[in-house]
């Protein structure tokens, strides 16, 4: 399991380090920062930044505990400010004041930022707290005061909700999808580094979120959030007529689509309340045959049009009536939603 590291950031000291080591690639071959570093330490680097060249971060010896639990592939979040200001997936981590003094002065209280860890992947964001505290497990209002790692349900939570997916899952992904039946740890490390190379780096998916926020501020209505076993829904919207779950999507083409309508039907028996609508919201008009397709279901589709205005094409009442009726039966029924959709994707 990911886990996810809120590292507060955002203070003077942390800013004068940041444009040292965050701004820019740290080359640790050269001196003064490649003489500390022992063989081991050089190669572990090495095989995670094959061009010598990585950014870095630190903590001090107050934090060795948690510091000592980070794996490669894990993500931190830089906070400062009310914001997430930039999301890093961890490379290599490891413990060295020699090596951590050339990067940074020592602390006046807690000396060397001894806790050092390189970044696999970094980048810059702009994420308001509000989004963090809207998911399940957080309180509106914490403004994330001391290094944290995260719980699993917290760290699963984050990554879920802030659509933030790691180069590590990318690569196995991309290797399931290529038919391999056993994933080479080599083979994922090769190509996570040509991810790397080709500027296919991005971390944090904001396009679905700022979709989110664009139809929460049309609705004018108050919204929230709930897990299911499947993920964090986009939207939960719960009023005196309808309860809706609404899944967002960065794209209309048929793929993301089909993603919305798979995970809106794996969403909805888990409803805290009984659902009575399923929404996939896309940032542009899906072709009549997708929104057949999710109208076949008795989901409704809803986009933006060029003006920003938002356009709901809402499913057939009796299609929509049939659906809920399905997703509202107990564990007796004979057939999920999820499995009628896989049963009929695969015919």
């Amino acid at each position: 399991m990911t886990q996810v590291l809120i590292h507060p950031s955002g203070n003077a000291e942390a800013l004068r380090h940041w444009k040292i080591t965050l701004n820019q690639p740290i080359d640790y071959h050269t001196d003064p920062y490649g003489t500390p570093l022992t063989l081991e330490e050089r190669t572990a680097l090495d095989a995670l930044h094959p061009d010598g060249r990585a950014r870095f971060w630190g903590a001090t010896g107050i934090h060795d505990a948690k510091m000592a639990k980070l794996r490669t592939g894990d993500i931190v979040l830089l906070t400062g400010k009310n914001h997430v200001n930039a999301v890093g997936e961890i490379g290599h981590s490891f413990r060295d004041a020699s090596f951590a003094d050339t990067l940074w002065s020592p602390h006046a209280k807690h000396g060397s930022w001894h806790n050092v860890y390189s970044l696999l992947n970094y980048e810059q964001t702009a994420i308001p707290y509000t989004e963090i505290w809207d998911l399940p497990g957080f309180t509106p209002g914490d403004n994330f005061m001391g290094l944290r790692l995260l719980d699993a349900e917290k760290s699963r939570n984050v990554l879920d909700g802030l659509g933030i997916e790691t180069l590590t899952e990318r690569a196995i992904t991309t290797l399931n999808d290529s038919g391999a039946k056993v994933i080479d740890v080599e083979a994922v490390n090769v190509l996570r580094t040509s991810f790397d190379r080709l500027g296919g780096t991005t971390l944090v998916n904001r396009a679905e979120a700022l979709l989110v926020q664009s139809y929460q501020a049309a609705l004018g209505v108050a919204v929230a959030r709930f897990r299911a076993p499947a993920g964090i829904t986009d939207l939960y919207i719960v009023t005196s007529d309808d309860t809706e779950i609404v899944e967002a999507k960065r794209s209309a083409d048929h793929a993301f689509v089909r993603q919305a309508l798979g995970q809106l039907l794996d969403y909805a028996p888990h409803s805290p309340q009984p659902v009575t609508r399923l929404t996939g919201l896309f940032p542009a008009r899906p072709t009549d045959a997708d929104t057949g397709l999710l109208h076949r279901y008795g989901i409704d589709c809803v986009y933006k049009t060029e003006s920003g205005d938002f356009v709901r094409m809402p499913a057939p009442a009796s299609q929509r009536e049939s659906m809920m009726k399905i997703i509202q039966l107990d564990g007796t029924a004979p057939e999920n939603p999820m499995a009628i959709y896989k049963r009929d994707i695969n015919a």
